[in-house]
């Protein structure tokens, strides 16, 4: 039987940042979108995902308690990890609400909570468009902040789309009772972004702030065709054939981006 867990300070706020992010692709042929399939799931199977959110963990700095991990047929993963604080007192830097370490910089520290990630490979069976999204979720209780792991996870995929929502739930309370409902000064997510990621993205805000929710959507702004087209496409495609592509990828890319159907040009 195992010993009860000894949680560390009394600050009760819960802080979520949800991910969604996709990756699009064009693929010719029945063949090349298989292997597309088979690609994704090589590249970003369970064993992957758990590297990259034990990779988070140590950058808001946790301990972890469990890590339940899967891998689906025909594709798809889902990894979740149980996680914990550490029992020391964290530094001002990692409570501090700033933007995080980019994925070549590993530091930090994070409160007791979970972090889940799924992904879902998905390809159009008529027009060869490769839609590739992840799901991630960073939850934490306390004075640590998830919004630490914002630019290594957006830097870890392939993101052409990223949703991100943000959210600070409960209250806490100070030394003479009265609650405190948000910990720290937001006004939008595109504050904890480096600057790399503010150029390279279009991005919209929608947010709540007597509720201290937060959105922002995110649209990567330079579109190179070949960066975009997977096994035959990339070489036995005539101009006109490209154009189509590009056209269609930019429309998928769109309808994504702001969340419904739109009309496609016919020219």
């Amino acid at each position: 039987m195992t010993s009860k867990l000894k949680l560390h300070g009394f600050n009760n706020l819960t802080k979520t940042l949800s991910f969604n992010i996709y990756d699009i692709s064009y693929a010719r042929t029945p063949d090349d979108q298989q292997a597309y399939v088979a690609y994704i799931n090589e590249s970003y199977d369970a064993e992957r995902l758990t590297q990259i959110l034990t990779d988070v963990v140590d950058i808001i700095g946790a301990n972890i308690l469990n890590i339940a991990r899967q891998d689906y047929e025909p594709q798809g993963a889902s990894v979740t990890i149980l996680i914990s604080e550490e029992p020391v007192e964290p530094t001002a830097s990692q409570i501090e609400e700033s933007p995080g370490p980019l994925p070549d910089i590993i530091l930090a520290h994070l409160d007791k909570s979970h972090i889940t990630v799924h992904t879902y490979p998905e390809i159009h069976p008529v027009d060869g468009l490769s839609t590739f999204r992840v799901d991630i979720d960073v939850s934490t209780c306390g004075v640590i902040s998830p919004l630490k792991a914002l630019n290594y996870l957006i830097h870890q995929f392939d993101s052409d789309i990223v949703t991100i929502d943000y959210r600070v739930r409960g209250f806490t309370r100070d030394v003479e009772g009265r609650k405190h409902f948000i910990d720290h000064e937001i006004n939008s997510i595109q504050n904890y972004l480096s600057k790399d990621t503010r150029a390279a993205y279009q991005m919209t805000d929608v947010n709540v702030y007597q509720e201290h929710l937060f959105h922002t959507k995110m649209l990567r702004q330079d579109f190179e065709l070949d960066d975009y087209l997977f096994g035959d496409a990339t070489r036995n495609l005539s101009y006109e054939q490209r154009r189509k592509v590009e056209e269609r990828l930019r429309h998928e890319m769109l309808e994504i981006f702001y969340g419904r159907n739109m009309v496609q040009s016919n020219r």
